[in-house]
């Protein structure tokens, strides 16, 4: 099944690179539409140049930390609000203004606050923190309470109470969460370069292939974008997935 799905999926990019192929050979202008060709050789010329690496690396470091921050700050604050009512109350018009402001707004805003070296981190973290809250605490909310009545009847430890009962119900409402702040995080972060441009960031490289019309330099590093926001989420829900079995055994 796993093999069949994963050739579907194959042919499924196979047929959008056709069809990418196609328009760009119709139009025959590459600096209006370069073709997958092109933009894969592009890719291949700035990889061999030493500044490529340090930039993904800036990009990348700034971006996954206001994840990871947001990530382990979501939970948290879904545990207090959980237990709290006071705290879920005093977060609740926070966490909806942060979802209901637009993202160029928010960048804007932050670059009155912070240089823009830290802009992608910030705007990452502020992204993602409600997803992560909301969901969380929606899994802890859902939790039936007959669960919680057995476990005290049988007086079971609180670890495994956390581990049996609250792992087990929470964790899907964890894992969409995760999977879509995921590729949240990366849309708002680089976002944030294009408009802040820090220094050898890649948002600042996708800003000079627009000023200069370099479209194969727009395509390639677009083409970068989606590598490390599709290679980061892989490995980063295949880790929740091995932690949580572990766990759960």
């Amino acid at each position: 099944m796993y093999k069949r799905n994963s050739k579907l999926y194959i042919l499924a990019i196979a047929f959008w690179l056709s069809i990418w192929q196609l328009v760009s050979s119709l139009m025959g202008q590459e600096i209006l539409l370069v073709s997958p060709l092109s933009a894969l050789s592009r890719l291949g010329h700035l990889s061999l140049e030493a500044d490529f690496w340090k930039t993904v690396w800036y990009s990348f470091s700034k971006i996954s930390l206001g994840f990871f921050l947001a990530f382990i700050l979501g939970i948290g604050m879904a545990l207090l609000g959980a237990n709290f009512r006071a705290f879920r109350v005093l977060i609740q018009p926070l966490m909806a203004t942060i979802q209901a402001i637009p993202v160029v707004s928010f960048i804007i805003l932050c670059l009155i606050w912070v240089s823009s070296r830290n802009l992608s981190v910030l705007i990452s973290f502020l992204l993602v923190l409600p997803i992560i809250y909301t969901n969380v605490l929606t899994g802890i909310d859902s939790i039936d309470s007959s669960f919680m009545d057995l476990a005290k009847v049988f007086k079971m430890k609180r670890s495994k109470i956390i581990r049996y009962i609250y792992l087990s119900e929470v964790y899907p409402h964890l894992k969409s969460a995760t999977y879509v702040s995921l590729g949240l995080c990366w849309k708002s972060g680089i976002a944030a370069e294009v408009i802040g441009m820090p220094n050898m960031s890649i948002g600042e490289k996708l800003y000079q292939a627009k000023i200069y019309l370099s479209t194969g330099d727009l395509f390639a590093w677009t083409l970068v974008i989606i590598v490390l926001s599709v290679a980061f989420r892989k490995v980063f829900m295949a880790l929740m997935d091995r932690l949580v079995d572990r766990l759960s055994i």
